[in-house]
């Protein structure tokens, strides 16, 4: 195969890192090998150094001093890692221009993917009780017992809230302040809600959904990410999962957040027996290919997600949230090498794929 150009479109904060090699959690070595794999060469791009008059852009690419600033024709291909704000019209101009860019979204609304899944009747029972709103919380406060409250466009755990019933008119609110690592818990009353709590639900759209009663590791609940790519031949293709735990006394398991990564399959035989922790990790496999299916029937140029997916202690599957940019570094800390370089081949493969079949981008 012939030595080809990919696009590796990063933030401009992250793509100021790339000649020190300070790229946070995305690892460019990773991609230089996972691109020598498929005859291709990457190079780290930021939107405002694209030329779509010209058809040139300035690129990082590994020289052998390191990274440096050079001038190449804009790849045709464009692997997109970077979030933009919802009124950004860059990636629509690349794509006028006739790049083939895929992911061209990183940030679906929960309640966007919430619900495009509702409307498909197989994957419908993988999804809490879900409602939205300060008008949402109180009908919702009269139904449940206990409540996840999560910003529609938060990310890593921010902003998310729980609502904990302690009698019949009183609840504890559990949140973290901003600039805080610790939990706070506070006792309110379901006629009157404070003004903090009124206050976010007013400014910010939230997602309110009953609370799945994880299975636990030791008293602390864990779920399982999984990271859905397309490969080469454009097909989706589960690459790998870990398991999250919370921290002690914690109720999210973002890793952000203190919450450990561990090898799945360790996480659900201490939880499950041998059969049942087995069964579970199928079911959650095929599950989360059909989301993929679904989620990209309607958002264009989707290909490389990462899915949190429940188990309840009595082992029915819960889908709890969509990442439309996956932080693959958890398999890293899982010690799952393996899965971690397969996820920066697989996205490599879909662009080689792409580029030697590019008309197949439509289809998609």
């Amino acid at each position: 195969m012939g030595q080809k150009l990919v696009g590796i479109l990063l933030n401009a904060a992250m793509h100021r890192g790339v000649p020190r090699q300070k790229t946070g959690q995305e690892s460019l070595k990773s991609y230089e090998e996972a691109a020598a794999v498929y005859g291709l060469t990457p190079c780290f791009l930021k939107l405002s150094d694209i030329d779509t008059k010209t058809g040139c852009s300035i690129a990082y690419m590994k020289q052998t001093r390191g990274y440096r600033r050079v001038v190449v024709p804009t790849p045709d291909v464009i692997h997109n890692r970077a979030i933009y704000d919802p009124g950004s019209h860059g990636i629509d101009r690349l794509l006028g221009s006739g790049v083939l860019v895929y992911n061209t979204c990183n940030r679906y609304g929960k309640d966007q993917i919430h619900g495009l899944l509702e409307q498909n009747a197989r994957l419908r029972g993988l999804l809490p009780a879900t409602s939205a709103g300060l008008s949402g919380l109180k009908e919702m406060m009269a139904s449940y017992s206990d409540l996840i409250l999560k910003p529609c466009r938060g990310s890593i755990g921010q902003g998310v809230m729980r609502l904990t019933r302690s009698s019949p008119e009183l609840w504890n609110w559990s949140y973290l302040p901003f600039g805080s690592r610790s939990w706070v818990s506070t006792q309110v009353n379901q006629d009157v809600l404070p003004r903090a709590l009124r206050m976010r639900l007013a400014s910010t759209p939230y997602l309110v959904q009953e609370r799945i009663p994880l299975a636990e590791i030791g008293g602390r609940p864990f779920d399982l990410r999984v990271t859905v790519q397309r490969g080469w031949g454009g097909e989706w293709q589960v690459t790998g999962l870990f398991a999250k735990r919370a921290a002690p006394g914690g109720f999210v398991s973002n890793i952000a957040r203190g919450g450990e990564a561990l090898d799945s399959s360790y996480a659900l035989e201490q939880a499950f027996s041998g059969q049942a922790a087995a069964g579970i990790r199928m079911s959650v496999l095929a599950y989360s290919l059909s989301i993929a299916h679904e989620l990209a029937r309607n958002l264009p140029g989707l290909a490389d997600i990462g899915l949190d997916m429940g188990v309840t202690e009595k082992g029915r599957v819960y889908f709890i949230e969509c990442n439309g940019r996956d932080q693959r570094y958890g398999f890293r800390k899982a010690g799952l090498t393996g899965a971690w370089k397969e996820s920066y081949r697989k996205p490599i493969a879909y662009a080689r794929y792409l580029l030697d079949h590019p008309s197949q981008y439509i289809s998609y």
